[in-house]
């Protein structure tokens, strides 16, 4: 997976907006005013490309066994947050799958008012 079709992926989700809150490397993609991804561009840059999601706990202590490269979300809490190394024993399959979890839980947390705003874009 490249820095585009990260990009292209996470934007074609309903509601989704990107931003720079932090600073101007990281890439925050949010629905309903929440992140559900977020990445440093200069990591791309540098070839060491890698994502933070939002996870289930359970199933965040489980991938985290199951692969190398998905570790407690860096500089997040790491019981609700994956950094998984993207273009590693990771398969972009599963980077997009993880991707939608992590959109989904955002999504589910969201008022019922805003789910309704979010789905009617």
């Amino acid at each position: 997976m490249n820095i585009q079709q990260y990009f292209e992926f996470c934007l074609s989700k309903k509601g989704v907006t990107e931003h720079f809150p932090f600073d101007e490397d990281t890439l925050v993609f949010k629905v309903g005013g929440k992140m559900f991804a977020l990445s440093s561009l200069s990591q791309w840059e540098n070839g060491n490309p890698a994502i933070n999601l939002k996870c289930d706990p359970e199933r965040a202590e489980e991938l985290r066994a199951e692969y190398d490269d998905i570790k407690p979300g860096f500089h997040m809490s790491k019981v609700h947050w994956n950094t998984i190394s993207v273009n590693s024993d990771v398969s972009d399959k599963m980077v997009r799958e993880l991707i939608d979890h992590s959109y989904d839980l955002i999504f589910k947390s969201l008022t019922k008012k805003l789910q309704n705003e979010v789905s009617n874009l």
